[in-house]
């Protein structure tokens, strides 16, 4: 079901119950009060004989042999009769009625007479009885007019109303659909902002969601056209260098053979390394890195790390470790901090040890604790002006200093974590890089 339609039936179905309740409450008050008046009437009408009984002198009304005349003439639908304490009739409007108004008790009651029902009204004064009555058909038919007059202009008003609604509601819908037919309209690759020109405020939200989201898909796009351009020009630099190798060595003999098979094998392992680097940060920007509540302990992570690095004997780690744990999974924050500590024990001069030591901090802003992976060398580092493009892809110090994946990698996981990635020249001198990550 469309918008439009769903907002059509749940506004008219509530109009319709709105008005029809209406309407039911006019009615039931107004048909209460009508018989409220009705009977006033009644009550008046005897009264008002009952009045008129007492100006007249006791032997002016007093019944004759023949009994009086009625001292109104009949009228439709309304009956009266006035009886003396003795029982006589002195006087009525209809002779045929007796069983109408015949005395009764003091008050309102239903009588019938020939299947029609009247409403009675029974008032003794001073020794003499009035009852009044009028035909209930009468005030039947005085309330289904009133009823006419009710419902015909709740009916007009509902189906006046229903029309503005369907109207109002289309009009007010109208900018989406230009919306829709724009977006309809658009290149499957224009990934520009969205304008809410036109559009309700209500949508403003939406609209500025949406322009996020193709942001962050631009951006996505962009980014891969860049590492996909990258990624071809490194992996073509090993692939032309084992070609080479391999081909000289079907020229050369001797020592010449083994001394190129030994480089096209170092080209094939920087390939296999590089390959490796890429489907990694694939696998860590691809699928994210989805914060656990388990995590991995700092112990097992310095472990993993310093076992697979290429020179473990180098560094030094703290003799105790910190009981705490990271809301990352042991592959993933094992994987940056060996990157880091890669980095290290390459860049650092030949020998020294690459010291490792571990800190629990929290943070300046939102109070997280975090767990700090400081990685400290005796190199000179990279200078400050370029520290900025030391996690871009595919960036070296140096020519021959890696795939320049490695820190690219930690930064992403850090960056996926909620974590930082820093870079600092200590005052103690060499080169410092902490990676932060929150614990769990």
């Amino acid at each position: 079901m469309s918008l439009k339609t769903r907002l059509l039936v749940i506004l008219g179905v509530t109009l319709t119950v709105t008005w029809s309740l209406a309407a039911a409450w006019l009615w039931w008050g107004l048909n209460d009060e009508v018989e409220r008046t009705l009977d006033r009437r009644l009550a008046q009408s005897a009264n008002m004989v009952a009045g008129l009984m007492t100006r007249l002198p006791e032997d002016s009304w007093a019944a004759d042999e023949t009994g009086r005349a009625s001292i109104v003439a009949p009228l439709k639908g309304v009956a009266c009769q006035v009886t003396s304490a003795q029982g006589q009739v002195l006087a009525r409007t209809h002779t045929n009625m007796a069983a109408i108004l015949d005395v009764g008790q003091p008050g309102y009651s239903y009588r019938q007479r020939e299947g029609e029902d009247w409403r009675v009204y029974t008032l003794i004064r001073d020794g003499v009885t009035i009852t009044t009555a009028d035909r209930v058909t009468e005030r039947r038919s005085l309330m289904r007019d009133i009823l006419a007059l009710v419902v015909v202009p709740f009916a007009v008003a509902l189906v006046i109303s229903g029309g503005v609604l369907w109207w109002g509601t289309r009009r007010a819908l109208r900018p989406l659909d230009g919306w829709r037919e724009a977006l309809s309209r658009r290149h499957r690759d224009d990934l520009s902002p969205v304008t809410a020109t036109g559009l309700p405020r209500e949508l403003h939200p939406l609209i500025a969601t949406l322009n996020a989201l193709l942001e962050r898909m631009r951006a996505a796009i962009h980014r891969e056209q860049r590492f996909t351009d990258a990624a071809a020009h490194e992996l073509r630099t090993p692939l032309t260098a084992v070609k080479t190798h391999l081909q000289v060595a079907r020229r050369v003999e001797g020592d010449a053979i083994r001394q190129a098979v030994v480089h096209a094998e170092q080209g094939t392992q920087r390939l296999a390394a590089t390959l490796d680097q890429l489907l990694a940060l694939a696998r860590i920007e691809g699928a994210g890195v989805q914060h656990e509540t388990d995590g991995a302990t700092v112990a097992d992570i310095v472990r993993s790390a310093v076992r697979d690095t290429q020179e473990p004997a180098r560094i030094v780690v703290p003799a105790k470790l910190p009981d705490a744990r990271v809301g990352v999974s042991l592959e993933l924050a094992a994987t940056a901090l060996r990157n880091v500590l890669d980095n290290a024990l390459k860049h650092g001069p030949a020998g020294l040890p690459v010291t490792l030591d571990v800190d629990l901090a929290t943070h300046e802003t939102n109070a997280t604790a975090w767990v700090e992976l400081r990685v400290h060398d005796q190199g000179s580092g990279v200078p400050d002006e370029a520290l900025a493009h030391v996690t871009e892809r595919f960036w070296r110090h140096s020519a021959t200093s890696g795939s320049g994946l490695g820190l690219a990698i930690t930064a992403a996981i850090a960056e996926r974590a909620s974590g930082e990635l820093q870079f600092q020249h200590p005052a103690s001198g060499g080169f410092e890089v902490c990676m932060k990550l929150p614990q769990v």
